[in-house]
């Protein structure tokens, strides 16, 4: 059941007649020569990390390390409870719990990196805003799960998920692809509408750059968590409208990376450009300096 490119994953879908969530748990339960049971269990424990994540600052405000951030959730969260919200219940939610679980990684608690620490806020974000919108039970999560770690596999594989190497696009993105196409197959979408929604979510973001103030995984990461949960919701909607890209997935995870390799050193997590650049940020680093 492996599989190494998105070509290869459709193929494998038409073959066996299986939903991408299932195609992924089996070929994990072949390399791991473990149990469904096993595999399950982990999966379990990583969406129960993530709730907490999402929902804890919510509850209870915690501050970064650094200094940077804290409390944002909590008060996009207010928004929507006064009925102020401008994006509707499932951005509104997806963008409240994308950016605490941020808050969680940067006070030093305990996340699930989907596929990094910086963008994983992007997938329970997305998971649970549509998990409390639709009444979706937490094994159709678990399906989002699975599908999104197909989807993160392939970009491990044929790309990268890494700020330092290909900029934010390959964090933030990748975690919007991921949350993309987990949203299609829980709402009934197919593997074709379910990668669509990936190929779309790291189109809108092609190109972003990793620039954190400070070095820090707070600014202006956690902003770019509730966009990439923004992202994944539209693209998934496009894609279960009927609406396709016209460039296929593995062509724009290729596009994707060497978009990233083109970034600047400055623009690839080194907090010398963008803006970790600018004045105010600069001075944070250096009071004295003009």
């Amino acid at each position: 059941m492996d599989f190494r490119s998105g070509k290869e994953l459709l193929e494998l879908c038409v073959q066996e007649q299986l939903p991408i969530s299932q195609v992924m748990k089996l070929r994990e339960i072949e390399l791991q020569e473990t149990s469904e049971k096993e595999v399950n269990s982990k999966m379990k424990k990583a969406l129960n990390i993530m709730r907490n994540a999402a929902y804890d600052p919510i509850k209870n405000e915690v501050s970064s390390i650094g200094g940077l951030i804290g409390g944002e959730a909590k008060k996009l969260e207010n928004l929507r409870v006064e009925g102020k919200s401008l994006c509707g219940g499932a951005i509104s939610k997806a963008m409240a719990y994308a950016m605490a679980v941020l808050e969680v990684n940067a006070s030093m608690g305990v996340i699930v990196a989907a596929p990094t620490a910086g963008s994983s806020g992007v997938l329970p974000g997305v998971l649970l805003s549509l998990q409390e919108e639709y009444g979706l039970s937490d094994d159709q999560i678990l399906e989002g799960l699975y599908t999104a770690g197909a989807v993160g596999y392939l970009l491990m594989r044929n790309a990268s998920v890494s700020g330092a190497q290909a900029g934010c696009q390959a964090e933030v993105g990748s975690a919007a692809a991921m949350a993309a196409a987990a949203a299609v197959e829980m709402m009934g979408g197919t593997p074709d509408q379910a990668l669509s929604a990936a190929t779309g979510a790291i189109s809108n973001l092609l190109g972003l750059v990793c620039d954190p103030v400070r070095g820090l995984v707070e600014n202006p990461c956690q902003n770019r968590n509730a966009i990439g949960a923004a992202n994944a919701l539209i693209n998934a909607e496009q894609a279960l409208a009927g609406i396709t890209q016209l460039i296929p997935f593995d062509e724009m995870v290729q596009a994707m990376y060497h978009v990233g390799r083109s970034l600047p050193f400055e623009l690839r997590e080194s907090a010398l450009g963008g803006c970790a650049a600018t004045p105010t940020a600069c001075n944070m680093n250096c009071p004295s300096c003009t």
